[in-house]
């Protein structure tokens, strides 16, 4: 697939920090929550977040919370990643099995069925991320087709893929990926964007009416440190982009340029990160043995509160969700006035 590059240059591929904010602005939310890797906020005030328990767990206005989970067909343990949240108050949960994967229905009384899980002929692998766009269409990504996924999280992965879902079905509409996370349609509609996690980079493709894809186009490439992961744009057009492992908050404006906005981090932690990747030895003990000081490998983004101009991350390996105030209103998602 063709690329245009817009590279970003070695001193500010890591985000410029000269606005980055105090931890202490940071406020948290919810508790006790497992592995709450994706999030998601309405017009209401909801919080919800996938939880290992087996489903999704709702943080209230008032703040109490409750649980929303089941079991799959023949008692499969679902391992939701990415959480859609349907009109009628339902969720679709990306399945992030050790070998299996998919797209699973999930009601509030625990009730849960599949919901996609073949496409183009092939059973879907461990299953990343799962978005809705303004036209109706789904779609959903899948990181790698390695096994186990740690042997993805290396620069030379290569085949993560993105899935289209519309009234015609399923199909792979783009391939060939550095282990591809979250997707997001830009406030204009023209564009598909993408996080590649150990490609680390940002990129796009032109959206066309039909739902086809364009040639792939790099928008920013990401320095020592930075592995993209969450995703989700203001009403100024800026991505805002979540790292893991450094737990950087960075934003990209339209022209690409980067600007870190939050991290925590040990530096020495970092380095023997980077070496790891550089050797192509990463794994999960790079990524479970955070050292930060409140901060448990953010990874994902959702504008919240009345006009949206605060976030709430998703955090991987923490029980609480942080929040911040951002200088812009995010773009209202497609989910925002459902239940």
């Amino acid at each position: 697939m063709n690329s245009s590059i817009r590279h970003v240059p070695p001193a500010t591929a890591g985000g410029d920090t000269a606005r980055c904010l105090s931890l202490d602005t940071l406020r948290f939310v919810g508790s006790r929550l497992v592995r709450p890797e994706c999030v998601l906020a309405n017009a209401n005030g909801d919080l919800y977040t996938a939880d290992w328990r087996g489903g999704v767990a709702h943080i209230r206005p008032d703040g109490s919370q409750a649980l929303y989970a089941g079991r799959g067909p023949d008692g499969l343990q679902i391992k939701p990643n990415g959480v859609a949240l349907l009109r009628d108050g339902s969720f679709l949960l990306t399945h992030l099995g050790d070998q299996d994967g998919g797209v699973f229905r999930l009601q509030r009384n625990g009730q849960v069925e599949p919901w996609l899980q073949r496409v183009d002929g092939i059973d879907l692998p461990p299953t990343n991320f799962v978005v809705e766009d303004r036209q109706g269409r789904f779609w959903v990504t899948v990181s790698t087709r390695l096994m186990p996924r740690a042997r993805g999280y290396r620069r030379s992965c290569n085949d993560g893929f993105i899935v289209r879902i519309d009234d015609r079905g399923a199909a792979i509409v783009a391939d060939g990926l550095g282990y591809t996370n979250e997707v997001a349609v830009d406030p204009s509609g023209a564009w598909l964007y993408v996080n590649e996690t150990f490609g680390r980079r940002l990129s796009r493709f032109a959206l066309r009416a039909d739902g086809s894809l364009g040639p792939k186009q790099v928008v920013t490439e990401f320095g020592p440190g930075t592995f993209p992961d969450g995703l989700a744009f203001d009403v100024e057009g800026n991505a805002w982009i979540v790292s893991i492992v450094s737990n950087r908050l960075i934003r990209i404006a339209p022209d690409g340029t980067p600007t870190t906005w939050l991290e925590d981090a040990d530096a020495e932690h970092l380095a023997r990160v980077e070496a790891a990747f550089e050797a192509g030895t990463m794994g999960r003990p790079e990524l479970d043995g955070i050292q930060s000081r409140c901060l448990r490998n953010i990874s994902s983004i959702a504008f919240c509160g009345p006009e949206r101009r605060s976030a709430v991350l998703g955090c991987l390996l923490g029980d609480s969700l942080a929040m911040l105030d951002m200088p812009a209103a995010g773009l209202e998602p497609v989910h925002w006035k459902h239940p």
